[in-house]
């Protein structure tokens, strides 16, 4: 068998020399050949726990993918539960909004469609029962004075509680406890209650033909009988001093049905303004205290309207302007002052002139009536007078319209074109000026006359017609 191991080339030299040589020979080669087998062994352990340990990184890695993936999952899923709760309840929202707008719509349209017909029948009933009214007081003074009165109690029975419940519909109820309704109250309690109390009577007379006759002037009241509001109002401040004008004046043997006048044939001044004016206290501080002070705070935000906070509104009117130039501070105060001061000098006439003659104290209701009179009429025509404008101004833009597409089509229309402009420039139109004094006034009609709108002068458009087919 030949030997693997290579023969070692003799040494040249001495054979000592070559002895020795061939054992170090021997010796390094051996050498090298365990330091190879264990170079060997050790890329063999490193290779198996290189692979091992690169084995469980990567497991390691995979689990912890595998955990960032399922809390990853976690957060996604907490979001958009989150978000799919909040779309959801903002779907809702919208869902419920939509429907309540839908729903709304459709009151008002069915409301309006219905309202004009209860407006236009509740108008009609207003208006017929303010001129009965109007003509069966004047037939009552006239025939049977003694029926006033009793008049007077029946329509404050049905119109004060009708004002009470719409004015609490509309958040206006606050004006119920002005001086009027006070005042209204205690000229019921005389004469069906008090008939005999001569210090009822005399305040009742002196604030009746006083502060709440004097209030058709200040608050402006109007005649206008298709409105329910403003009917109230002046039956109110009118029929008042109305009822006990006839009391006094004419009511026939009145000493029987009211004791009180037999000890008041005349009015101590100083007498009847004092037990007016402590009534007048009385009430100023109930208003003062209940409305005023325990309700500042609905009545400063806006919930509630007065009267003084409607006349601080008002900063047309002379009123208006005295209250906004005075600080707020002090402003109730003043406020309540100057009322008193109105309510002494408005009782005045009647101290010193109405209650002693008969005559002066008609004249002094003609006057109020003409008043509201002037005011309503002011009214009617301010209203329609706008309302009959508009159609006026209509009418213009239409034939206008009518008469330039006529014009663009063909030219023979240009003298019908002429002719309509003609009869719709502004200055064949009446212009209405309202009067710039009061938010009440009437307009005023310029000097261009109305055109006479009758059937036999309508504008005759034959020939235009007749022009128009021909072109065609």
């Amino acid at each position: 068998m030949i030997n693997s191991r290579p023969i070692t080339p003799p040494l040249n030299g001495s054979g000592g020399k070559n002895y020795f040589s061939d054992r170090i020979e021997r010796f390094k080669r051996e050498d090298m050949t365990d330091w190879s087998s264990a170079f060997t062994l050790l890329d063999t352990m490193e290779t198996f726990f290189d692979s091992h340990v690169d084995l469980l990184q990567r497991k390691l890695q995979r689990h912890s993918d595998r955990l960032k993936l399922k809390a990853e999952e976690a957060l996604k899923m907490r979001d958009f539960s989150a978000a799919g709760d909040q779309i959801a309840e903002n779907f809702e929202k919208e869902v419920k909004s939509f429907k309540l707008k839908v729903s709304s719509r459709m009151t008002k349209l069915a409301s309006s469609w219905q309202s004009a017909k209860v407006v236009r029948t509740r108008e009609k009933i207003s208006f017929f029962f303010g001129v009965m009214s109007l003509l069966f007081s004047a037939l009552m003074f006239g025939l049977a004075p003694e029926w006033v009165h009793i008049a007077y109690t029946v329509q404050g029975l049905y119109l004060l509680p009708l004002r009470a419940y719409i004015y609490k519909k509309r958040a206006w109820h606050y004006f119920l406890f002005d001086l009027c309704y006070y005042v209204t109250i205690l000229n019921f309690l005389y004469i069906w209650f008090f008939p005999g109390s001569p210090a009822l009577l005399v305040a009742c007379y002196c604030l009746s033909h006083g502060s709440l006759a004097s209030a058709v002037i200040t608050w402006r009241n109007s005649l206008v009988f298709h409105d329910q509001d403003k009917v109230t109002s002046l039956f109110v401040h009118i029929y008042g001093p109305f009822s006990f004008t006839v009391i006094r004046h004419f009511y026939p043997n009145a000493e029987q049905r009211f004791p009180a006048l037999r000890e008041l044939p005349h009015l101590n001044p100083l007498h009847a303004l004092v037990l007016s004016g402590g009534l007048y206290l009385v009430w100023q501080l109930l208003y003062w205290k209940f409305v005023l002070i325990d309700r500042r705070e609905k009545i400063e935000s806006g919930q509630r309207t007065t009267s003084m906070s409607w006349m601080l509104n008002n900063k047309r009117g002379v009123i208006g302007k005295a209250l906004c130039s005075i600080p707020p501070n002090t402003r109730i105060p003043a406020f309540m002052f100057g009322q008193l001061i109105y309510s002494v000098v408005t009782e005045l006439p009647a101290v010193y002139l109405l209650y002693d003659s008969p005559f002066w104290s008609g004249a002094f209701l003609i006057f109020i009536f003409s008043v509201s009179v002037w005011n309503g009429g002011g009214f009617y025509i301010e209203v329609f007078g706008r309302k009959f404008e508009r159609e006026l101004e209509a009418l213009r833009k239409e034939l206008a319209e009518s008469a330039q597409t006529r014009s663009g089509r063909s030219s023979p229309t240009d003298d019908s074109t002429s002719t309509l402009s003609r009869f719709t420039s502004e200055d064949n139109l009446p212009s209405f000026s309202p009067n710039s004094d009061s938010s009440h006034s009437s307009p005023t009609l310029d000097s261009h006359p109305l055109p006479n709108i009758e059937s036999g002068s309508e504008p005759n458009f034959d020939g235009l017609q007749m022009k128009t087919k021909k072109d065609q």
